[in-house]
């Protein structure tokens, strides 16, 4: 049975058909803005911005997990799970549950206070998926962001208030 493993810059061109596919479950399959080149980049430079753990079937990359430390003023050092993807052809063996073992052992050995994640609230079996393991689904918080083009329309108006 295949254990998750760091992954490698030469992972990232399987690990972005990943996060693609997932674009596609969600129902934003023109969303995915990040380029190979920065995944490599980003992940592999001088000051890595995250960290990705891979999983492989049959000497394939069927699923990964994307973290990156966070600082919580409740509870300090905090790891973020950005994605935990298993390719669709491969969802039900285990493959996900070997990904998240491995977030959380990652986590423990950086010390951190929590995990944290965000799931759609369409998509009962990652969410069923989560309880299971133990995970408290927050269903009384949204999540809240400015994309680009927010960011713009906000310093304008904060511009403005000037």
């Amino acid at each position: 049975m295949n254990q998750p493993r760091l992954a490698r810059k030469t992972d990232m061109p399987r690990v972005l058909e990943l996060i693609n596919e997932l674009a596609v479950f969600e129902k934003e399959p023109d969303a995915v803005e990040v380029t190979l080149e920065l995944l490599e980049s980003d992940g592999f430079g001088n000051n890595p911005k995250f960290t990705c753990f891979v999983i492989e079937v049959d000497n394939r990359i069927e699923g990964m997990a994307l973290v990156y430390k966070r600082y919580s003023t409740w509870k300090g050092e905090v790891l973020h799970l950005e994605d935990l993807i298993v390719s669709q052809s491969q969802r039900g063996k285990n493959l996900g549950t070997r990904l998240l073992d491995k977030v959380v052992e990652y986590g423990k050995s950086l010390g951190v206070k929590r995990i944290s994640w965000e799931v759609l609230d369409w998509n009962e079996p990652a969410i069923n998926f989560y309880e299971k393991k133990g995970a408290n689904v927050m269903r009384d918080w949204d999540v809240v962001q400015l994309d680009e083009k927010g960011i713009e329309n906000y310093l304008k108006n904060c511009d403005a208030r000037l």
